[in-house]
């Protein structure tokens, strides 16, 4: 079950050692609790008991998956709303909670994958409000708003055409993956894996050029700036395929219910992801 997403790639020890049944090819096989399992259908028997005879939590569905992925885009709505509201009237606080959006948001995503809090409301929940500060800020930033608070109506047209673009990118990849245009296999996690560590130390290495040398050749809206803003956008649309992939094999081993708000963190990183880059590749071509 591994995924290019660094928040679905450490999933509970429990699941890494079969605490629940893995599909296995269509055939049945015994549950410890006396069910005959098929490889297409979820082992509810996790759900059943748990340690020592002690109930356990009832196995996540597509509906825990598509709620709390719900609630959690919710909540960054809700705060970069506020954050673009503030900046409105102070774009100096406003500008100031982008940087603890950004700062927070980040040190959350890795406290979620490294301090085994995968499947936390909670963990989940204050990401979505970091990053909502990060993201009403950053479109500001990016639209030109910030600078030229008459731009309202041209900062607002691309904003919505990223949100556009973003919703349609999302759709377009669930669409491919329940249709198996594209196969998830471990070959094809491992390349989209290597290539957004690739991008990854490219822009770590941009960043560190322009605070030494003011130049940023990947962000200045140059024609190389374009063609990385397209490359992290078709690497983030076959992240869709990994995500889904990871969610789609958790559904259907029976995984506690708790586990939809990791899978729900790791697809609004994808989103984020996406829509950021979106919303630049358009302020390129608006300059």
């Amino acid at each position: 079950m591994k995924s290019n997403n660094p928040v679905l790639t450490r999933l509970p020890q429990a699941q890494q050692n079969a605490g629940y049944a893995q599909p296995q090819g269509g055939y049945p096989q015994q549950s410890p609790y006396g069910q005959t399992q098929y490889g297409d259908t979820p082992n509810f028997g996790y759900a059943q008991q748990q340690g020592y005879g002690q109930p356990a939590e009832r196995p996540m569905t597509v509906d825990d998956i598509v709620s709390k992925t719900g609630i959690t885009l919710a909540v960054i709505v809700a705060f970069a709303v506020i954050n673009f509201g503030i900046g409105m009237f102070n774009m100096p606080v406003a500008m100031g909670l982008t940087f603890v959006g950004a700062i927070g948001g980040f040190i959350t995503v890795l406290v979620h994958s490294f301090g085994r809090k995968y499947g936390s409301a909670a963990v989940t929940l204050i990401y979505a409000a970091f990053e909502g500060l990060f993201v009403g800020g950053f479109s500001m930033l990016v639209t030109g708003l910030a600078s030229d608070p008459a731009a309202g109506a041209f900062a607002g047209s691309l904003i919505f055409q990223a949100v556009l673009g973003t919703i349609g990118v999302f759709a377009g990849m669930l669409f491919v993956y329940k249709t198996g245009a594209i196969r998830v296999t471990p070959k094809f996690t491992r390349i989209i894996t290597g290539c957004i560590i690739g991008v990854a130390v490219l822009a770590l290495g941009n960043l560190l050029l322009f605070i030494f040398t003011g130049m940023s050749p990947l962000r200045d809206g140059g024609p190389i700036a374009i063609v990385f803003s397209l490359v992290c956008i078709v690497l983030g649309a076959l992240s869709f395929l990994t995500d889904f992939d990871t969610a789609d094999k958790l559904v259907r081993t029976g995984a506690p219910a708790k586990m939809a708000w990791g899978v729900a963190l790791g697809l609004a990183v994808t989103l984020v992801w996406l829509y950021t880059e979106i919303l630049r590749l358009l302020s390129y071509f608006r300059d």
